[in-house]
């Protein structure tokens, strides 16, 4: 576990009225934990494994109890949020990539809060987009953002998160959305072999099949099958560690193909909001890649679109390389939620 605290500028240091607010971010690896000590005071930052814990519960217990909370002094916590990266449709939230299930209304009684405001994870990460600043994201390509139309977010880690988020009179709304299970579509005769692999494991093909890190692996075998070469047993680590040393072609062939799969799903993105505000790109992958992706076939892919060509190359495409943005939208929705109580 490390901690760590984000920057906040000296002005918005004035402690909640109710205390310090817990923010936490789950993914199908890790869940991140935080405290908000005040407007934009976001400190204690820690990563825990999922694996290492049986539940939510007992990895957020074993937060509020660690070294990093206990020392700062930090008590009275009454009022949290957490984004989690799976549909949260009720009181019981059953994750997609992880074994974790609980009920929202049971985990608040056990950690003993007042408030516990749980939002899927892209939610709270669309949230965060307008608070962004220029070193927090990483233009690829041309375009120029239109002030006050929507904004589109994907971004490819364990799972495909997808968001965007509307203006309105009031301010923005952002989507809840699981656009990352709509159905895989090929762009070129390369992919309709991939997807024919793929259909020998998965009846149905979703974007999130592929864009994913077992969807690396995923495209990796089926490559490897396509064109007649030797597969190892690789991790989508190790597929993408090769690719960015220049050890292996296959390997680096894998990474093209994701990116250009993620090009046309992030302009489907953009053609059906009307995200002429932009599509951002989050997740765990594509940050790491750095300048590979800024060379790959993202971009073009993204633009290819027929007659909508032109419509695309004017909308901007933002790598986000802020760590830790989500706690911004969660912490922006938890204000929300409490303003209104």
């Amino acid at each position: 576990m490390t901690a760590q605290s984000l920057q906040t500028p000296p002005s918005l240091t004035t402690a909640f009225a109710s205390g310090p607010r817990l923010l936490a971010d789950i993914g199908g690896t890790n869940a991140r934990f935080a405290l908000e000590t005040a407007p934009g005071k976001i400190e204690a930052i820690e990563v825990l494994a999922c694996a290492a814990y049986p539940t939510l519960a007992a990895a957020l217990v074993a937060y509020l109890a660690s070294p990093t909370v206990t020392q700062a002094g930090v008590t009275g916590i009454r009022n949290g949020a957490i984004a989690i990266a799976n549909p949260v449709t009720g009181d019981m939230v059953r994750m997609t990539n992880h074994h974790w299930e609980f009920s929202i209304e049971a985990l608040r009684r056990e950690v003993n809060f007042d408030t516990l405001v749980v939002v899927n994870d892209f939610t709270a990460l669309a949230s965060s987009l307008p608070q962004l600043s220029a070193t927090q994201k990483h233009q690829v390509g041309g375009g120029t953002a239109i002030a006050g139309t929507p904004l589109g977010l994907i971004g490819a880690g364990t799972g495909l998160g997808v968001s965007g988020l509307i203006p309105g009179k009031d301010g923005w709304t952002a989507l809840l959305s699981e656009g990352g299970h709509v159905t895989f579509s090929p762009a070129n005769p390369t992919e309709v072999a991939i997807l024919q692999y793929a259909w020998k494991e998965f009846e149905h093909v979703s974007a999130e099949r592929l864009m994913s890190g077992a969807g690396i692996e995923l495209i990796y075998r089926a490559l490897a099958d396509h064109t007649d070469m030797p597969a190892e047993k690789l991790s989508a680590a190790e597929i993408s560690r090769r690719a960015l040393a220049g050890e292996c072609t296959l390997c680096d062939e894998v990474i093209e193909a994701f990116c250009c799969m993620l090009g046309t799903i992030a302009g489907n993105i953009a053609v059906t909001l009307g995200a002429q505000g932009g599509i951002y790109i989050g997740g765990g992958i594509v940050p790491r890649l750095g300048a590979r992706f800024d060379r790959s076939g993202f971009r073009a892919r993204f633009e290819s679109k027929g007659r909508f060509n032109k419509y695309l190359s004017a909308v901007p495409t933002w790598v986000i390389t802020a760590e830790y943005p989500a706690f911004v939208g969660v912490s922006a929705i938890l204000s929300e939620r409490l303003a209104g109580a």
